[in-house]
């Protein structure tokens, strides 16, 4: 009787096991049919690392903080990943703890590629079931003179509703320019960096287009607090040439055709960046001279933390500056010195002046305006989330601003 009661009670353990067994399969697999396995890609997003004609970079979240990240990439579109001309390449692979429990990061880059082609890549652990799905990107053209890209700022989210604002004002943008090749974001993507979900809503609301097209990231105010940002910088996979001292991923810069793009930090380390902005700026050979940061020099307002860069703007013939913070839309006259360039002064051969705008918001948080000031060319607070698209083409500089309806309601050009 007792041996009888050991077997019937090892039956029941080696049942439960099975039927254990089948739940966990099952789960498995309705799991893997809606891409939620815990080596599954998310937060998918495509940037710059090195040459912009050879190369590009990756960065995703998995739910498995110990995950190994892959990513495979093929020539063409819509092809197969089982050949032979298939380029492989082992992520970076980290954990960040957040607020949802420790994720894996990962971060790759593959190089060698064919300028001005297109490819299709995908991002997983290698095995079957956890991949992203399939996406294509185009490398920039060797030696090309023009350019289209896009300028947002403040996406600066809580709710699902306001990054679904931001999903529309991007989504507008490219409807807009749907030849633009990269996008600019002036910082301040979530209103809290530990925010994961608030990431969460907006990738996802973006993901159409960021898994494809680049988005290079500026650090906003809420993106590093305190001189910390890993929450913001775990993100993104950036060119690895910023100012010493700097929170890596933080200041950068990268060239495409005939621009060089500059990206400053107005958070931390300024006057190390200021060193390093000079040797930057000094450095590039490109046509036309680009800044990014997120704290305006002249925007809604003035902010005089940055008068040693403003010098440098100046120094080297900066074109135009790409500001965010004030929540409000701004464009200034061109500025030499602290002072308006007047029309009279742009002789050839002259010095032309830097522009500074900023382009309100890309989400749905705005601010008062504030007083119009000397430098203002345009001013206003329309209340709705704006973009704006920038073309380069030779030797004249195009900048349109639209709001998320579509409505244009700013544009100027640079000429050289």
């Amino acid at each position: 009787m007792k041996d009888l009661k050991i077997v019937l009670i090892i039956g029941i353990i080696f049942l439960v096991l099975i039927v254990a067994a089948v739940v966990f399969e099952r789960l498995k697999a309705e799991r893997a049919e809606a891409g939620l396995l815990p080596g599954t890609p998310y937060n998918l997003v495509t940037t710059f690392k090195g040459d912009t004609a050879t190369s590009r970079a990756f960065t995703w979240y998995t739910e498995d903080a110990a995950a190994s990240g892959r990513l495979e990439v093929v020539q063409g579109e819509n092809t197969s990943f089982d050949g032979i001309s298939v380029i492989r390449v082992q992520a970076e692979d980290t954990t960040i703890k957040t607020d949802a429990g420790k994720r894996g990061v990962h971060k790759a880059e593959v190089s060698g590629l064919e300028p001005g082609t297109v490819y299709t890549f995908r991002a997983g652990s290698g095995e079957d079931g956890v991949w992203s799905a399939a996406a294509s990107f185009t490398t920039a053209e060797a030696d090309t003179n023009e350019v289209t890209f896009i300028n947002v700022t403040d996406s600066q989210g809580i709710t699902a509703a306001d990054f679904a604002v931001w999903g529309r004002t991007l989504n507008k943008a490219f409807e807009t320019f749907p030849a633009a090749q990269f996008i600019v974001h002036n910082g301040d993507f979530t209103e809290e960096a530990e925010d994961s979900a608030a990431w969460n809503s907006f990738f996802s609301n973006a993901d159409s287009l960021v898994t494809r097209i680049p988005l290079m990231p500026v650090t906003g105010n809420h993106d590093e607090v305190d001189e910390q940002a890993a929450e913001f910088t775990s993100h993104f996979n950036v060119p690895d040439n910023g100012a010493k001292g700097s929170i890596a991923g933080t200041s950068y810069s990268f060239d495409y055709g005939p621009v060089h793009v500059t990206v400053l930090n107005t958070e931390s380390n300024l006057k190390k960046q200021t060193e390093w902005l000079r040797k930057d700026l000094a450095g590039t050979d490109k046509a036309w001279k680009i800044v990014a940061m997120h704290r305006p020099a002249y925007g809604g307002n003035t902010y005089k933390k940055l008068d040693d860069w403003v010098e440098l703007f100046d120094k080297y013939g900066v074109d135009l500056v790409l500001q965010g913070h004030n929540h409000e839309y701004s464009r200034s006259y061109p500025l030499l010195g602290g002072k308006v360039v007047t029309e009279k002064q742009k002789t050839a051969g002259a010095a032309r002046g830097t522009v500074y705008v900023v382009t309100n918001a890309s989400g749905n948080k705005f601010n008062e305006k504030k007083e119009d000031q000397f430098y203002h060319a345009v001013h206003f607070q329309n209340n709705k989330a704006m973009f704006a698209g920038i073309t380069i083409s030779g030797k004249v500089l195009s900048y349109q601003a639209y709001d998320v309806d579509g409505n244009k309601l700013d544009e100027f050009t640079l000429a050289h």
